[in-house]
C-alpha cells in the first residue's frame, strides 16, 4: 500500500471516529462542551421535577392538565414556538392552571452546525410568544432532541436562558404498555431527578395513558412533584 494512500485512509478513519464521538457527545444529558447544563439537582429532599416536551396541542394538553389538577401537581412544559403560534390558547391554559412554561425552540430542528444567528432567532421567536402568553421572564431552555455542541449553549446563555435536560426520560416506548412505561419511569427516579415525558402528539398514546400511573407511582414512593424552577431553587451549591 502506498504511503499517501495509507495516510489518507488513516485520516478518513480518524475523521469517522471523531464524527461518531461528537455525535454521541451532543446527546449527553448531563454534560456539554461549553456553558452550564442541568439534568438533575443535588438535594436532600425527596422531590422530583416533572417536565413535558413539545406542542402545545389540544390533544396533549387535554390529556395531561386534568390529571395534574386532580393531584394538585404543577409541572414544566417546554413548548415549541411554531406550535404555540398555531395553538396560542393552549399555552395560556397551562399558565392559568399554574404550570411553568419553558422554551423548546421555534422549529424543533436539530441544533447542530448552524449559525449563531439561527440559534438566537429560534430562541427569541419562542421567547416572544412565551411573554405574550403571560410568562414574565422565561429562563428555561430545552434543546430539541437534547442535542447541542458549542454554538447552541452559547446562544442560550447569551439570550439569558439556562439549559435544562433530564436524567429520566421515555427513551424507548415502542411495543410497551402504559403500565410498563410508568414502572420504568418511577423506578429510575431519584431525589432531584428531572423527568421527561412526551404527551403531545397522536403517536404518544402510551405516554398519555401512563401520566396518571407515573404521578401515582411517584406519590406512592414518597416523592413530591415540583416544577423545574422550584427544583432549581432548592439545589445545593457544589
Amino acid at each position: 500500500m502506498r504511503q499517501p494512500f495509507r495516510f489518507a485512509l488513516l485520516a478518513l478513519l480518524l475523521l469517522l471516529v471523531i464524527t461518531i464521538a461528537l455525535w454521541r457527545i451532543t446527546k449527553l444529558p448531563c454534560w456539554q462542551m461549553v456553558g452550564e447544563v442541568t439534568c438533575r439537582v443535588e438535594t436532600g429532599e425527596k422531590i422530583v421535577a416533572l417536565s413535558f416536551d413539545d406542542g402545545p396541542t389540544p390533544e396533549g394538553v387535554d390529556a395531561v392538565i386534568d390529571e395534574l389538577a386532580k393531584r394538585r401537581v404543577h409541572a414544566t412544559f417546554f413548548l415549541i414556538g411554531s406550535k404555540m403560534a398555531r395553538y396560542p390558547e393552549q399555552a395560556k391554559r397551562l399558565l392559568a392552571a399554574g404550570h411553568e412554561l419553558g422554551n423548546h425552540s421555534w422549529s424543533h430542528k436539530r441544533m447542530i452546525g448552524r449559525s449563531q444567528a439561527f440559534y438566537r432567532d429560534e430562541i427569541a421567536r419562542t421567547d416572544a410568544l412565551l411573554r405574550a402568553a403571560g410568562v414574565a421572564h422565561p429562563t428555561l431552555f430545552r434543546p430539541p432532541f437534547g442535542r447541542r455542541l458549542a454554538g447552541l449553549p452559547l446562544a442560550v446563555e447569551q439570550e439569558g436562558y439556562r439549559s435544562i435536560t433530564w436524567d429520566v426520560a421515555d427513551d424507548a416506548v415502542h411495543n410497551i404498555t402504559p403500565e410498563t412505561y410508568a414502572r420504568d419511569i418511577v423506578s429510575r427516579a431519584r431525589p432531584g431527578s428531572i423527568i421527561l415525558i412526551h404527551p403531545m402528539y397522536r403517536g404518544n398514546r402510551v405516554e398519555r395513558a401512563a401520566v396518571p400511573l407515573v404521578l401515582d407511582g411517584l406519590a406512592a414512593k414518597g416523592y413530591r412533584i415540583v416544577t423545574v424552577g422550584e427544583l432549581l431553587k432548592g439545589e445545593q451549591p457544589e
